[in-house]
């Protein structure tokens, strides 16, 4: 069984070639993916991991490699964050010890299934994971924000408020979010966050909302307190998995080289835009993942003989998984950049608006 596990590992390790347009790839892929996680907190995952598997990384790989490159994203990103007061730190102590079980948890079951099914097995898991997930989250999304009291920018009343009345001792009071709540529902979204994080490569798009609708957290801290607890369960994550054999450090390289300048860019433009618009470009970019790895799942049955599809199915399903991913995180970066464009543009009109005025005044004196 040993040996048997052992193969398997150097199956996963016969990564694909770095060829120019490979690396190209992930470097854009990188881009992509920090400029998301940090105008929403969380992001870079939900497009890395499936996007390396697009590229022929099996998906545990894909995961180890990604947990490995948010690490040193996330102390990027959090610090930003924590510059513009984003970062409950508090809060994130809170969160840490449950976040670790949780990650510890999804480590030991990934590398079981892996272990058991082989890559076809373990890809068919992860992205099965993303489906349900990510399909559930962006329809919770678009309800949110489509609802009439968003519109008028009311701050939604829901499930937050309610568990805030709830009184389950220890009741813990967070000064930068600005919220009273149980230790209990704080650790309940930690080990969630953290099993998310261990299976997929990322916690945040549970966590951020799970801040946001559960405990009633403004969207921006937590956005920045997710990068803060980021830092933690991908070193966690990372370790566990490069004991195995599972991290690429090529992979991690590459994705460093585009996602630092995109995190970089995603931080500051959430000083530019309303929780309105950074919640549309989450679900935005949510659901296109999600069908993206509906797509991926036919060819993962066909390798383990539970289904049979044609050859041209195949083919026209593999295309469609990589555009809709692609496309959507295109899409979600090109909305990012049409705020900042929308928020510098009106910004000089009340400028100039401004310095007419007060060469009016000037002139009437």
């Amino acid at each position: 069984m040993a040996g048997e596990a052992v193969s398997l590992v150097g199956e996963v390790m016969r990564f694909i070639d770095i060829t120019p347009k490979t690396a190209f790839s992930m470097a854009g892929l990188g881009f992509l993916g920090g400029m998301l996680s940090g105008f929403i907190g969380s992001g870079g995952a939900f497009v890395m991991t499936p996007g390396m598997m697009a590229l022929g990384v099996p998906g545990i790989a894909a995961v180890s490699s990604n947990l490995a490159h948010k690490f040193g994203k996330a102390i990027v990103g959090a610090r930003k964050h924590s510059k513009m007061g984003n970062v409950d730190v508090k809060l994130g102590i809170c969160m840490v010890i449950f976040l670790l079980l949780g990650v510890n948890l999804a480590v030991y079951l990934n590398e079981f299934i892996f272990n058991s099914m082989g890559k076809a097995g373990s890809n068919l898991y992860i992205s099965m994971v993303f489906v349900i997930l990510l399909s559930a989250l962006s329809v919770f999304i678009l309800r949110d924000i489509l609802n009439p009291d968003h519109k008028k920018g009311d701050k939604p009343k829901g499930l937050a408020e309610k568990l805030s009345q709830i009184n389950i001792p220890p009741m813990i009071y967070f000064k930068v979010a600005d919220v009273r709540v149980s230790l209990w529902f704080v650790a309940l979204i930690a080990l969630a966050t953290g099993w998310l994080a261990g299976t997929v490569g990322v916690g945040g798009f549970i966590g951020v909302p799970a801040m946001i609708y559960v405990l009633g957290i403004p969207t921006m801290v937590a956005a920045g307190t997710e990068l803060f607890l980021a830092i933690f369960s991908g070193a966690s994550g990372a370790f566990q998995y490069a004991l195995s054999g599972f991290v690429d450090i090529r992979l991690v390289l590459l994705l460093y080289l585009g996602s630092l300048l995109g995190l970089h860019i995603g931080a500051n433009a959430t000083k530019m835009v309303s929780e309105f618009q950074i919640k549309l470009v989450m679900a935005v970019v949510i659901g296109m993942s999600a069908l993206s790895r509906a797509f991926a799942i036919p060819s993962y049955l066909v390798d383990l003989k539970i289904a049979n599809f044609s050859q041209g199915v195949a083919t026209v399903l593999d295309f469609a998984a990589t555009v809709t991913l692609y496309g959507g995180a295109i899409l979600g970066v090109l909305m990012i950049i049409r705020y900042i464009i929308r928020f510098k543009k009106d910004k000089k009109t009340d400028i100039q608006c401004s310095a007419q005025s007060t060469l009016k005044q000037s002139s009437a004196k």
